[in-house]
């Protein structure tokens, strides 16, 4: 399959779904808040590579396996975006893997 992590296109780029790797070790933490810390520090290194900051989100959508894990999730969404306060959704749905808990896409404008 075609794959990148991000993609810049002029002033835009698209962040592809991360999950809670962390791909230093390439563990994967048990619990959804890790696992999300996890997403925004390898989406936050992404962004920079690309020019980007997190100030730079407009748009995040958050897929989660399960509804009763979003409470443990929202503290570690307010500590990364509540001052960005992007536009986002949150799916209910499956991802590929069993251990994985949450995956975060985003989208980042410098306009």
């Amino acid at each position: 399959m075609g794959y990148s992590r991000a993609v810049v296109k002029g002033e835009w780029c698209f962040v592809s779904g991360v999950t809670g790797y962390d791909y230093a070790t390439m563990t994967m933490p048990e619990g959804i808040a890790d696992q999300g810390r996890n997403c925004f520090a390898t989406i936050e290194g992404v962004l920079d590579q690309a020019g980007f900051t997190m100030a730079d989100i407009v748009r995040v959508q958050y897929t989660v396996t399960d509804a009763a894990l979003v409470d443990a999730l929202v503290p570690v969404l307010g500590a990364a975006l509540a001052d960005i306060r992007p536009a986002a959704t949150m799916v209910i749905a499956g991802l590929i893997r069993p251990e994985m808990k949450v995956e975060i896409e985003v989208t980042a404008f410098k306009g």
